[in-house]
């Protein structure tokens, strides 16, 4: 395995980006742990012998556009959004959600990225609510460049550590 990322070291970045936007989009965050996809990207870096640098803004960038995709699937859904899975199953995770964004606001973009029960459904409950799209975009660019710091920061030092 080590010697197949070695050798196509190039795919990393492009790998991570992937990862990262799956990770950040609705619906689909909610089946894929992020501990799981930062474990993996990490390990794709080390084994791979990448640069951090080209892939925190890979990451950064897939989780901004994940956000992105998934505050325009609230902006359309609107209260249609009830009537898809998770939320047939999980109603609470709406009202939860809704919440958590009428308190704080703005913030809430910020926050959820950094707690991950609420991950999946801030930024969709973003575009049902309407949320200003400008402050929206702001949060989510500002917070996924901070975000993919901190967790390849983390996993970086987890890596020397244990590694």
């Amino acid at each position: 395995m080590t010697a197949f990322i070695q050798a196509h070291a190039d795919w990393v970045v492009p790998a991570a980006l992937l990862l990262s936007f799956l990770k950040s989009l609705a619906f689909v965050s909610l089946v894929v742990p992020s501990t799981f996809v930062v474990a993996i990207i990490i390990a794709l870096v080390d084994m791979g012998n990448v640069p951090i640098w080209p892939v925190w803004l890979a990451v950064a960038i897939g989780a901004a556009l994940g956000d992105w995709v998934s505050y325009v699937l609230g902006d359309v859904l609107k209260e249609r959004v009830h009537h898809y899975w998770p939320f047939t199953r999980h109603p609470e995770l709406i009202p939860r959600g809704e919440r958590f964004f009428h308190r704080w606001g703005v913030m809430s973009v910020v926050l959820c990225r950094f707690f991950s029960p609420l991950r999946a459904t801030v930024p969709l409950l973003c575009g049902i609510f309407e949320m200003e799209k400008w402050h929206f975009q702001i949060a989510n660019w500002a917070s996924a460049f901070l975000w993919a710091a901190v967790v390849l920061g983390i996993g970086e030092g987890v890596l020397k550590v244990f590694g």
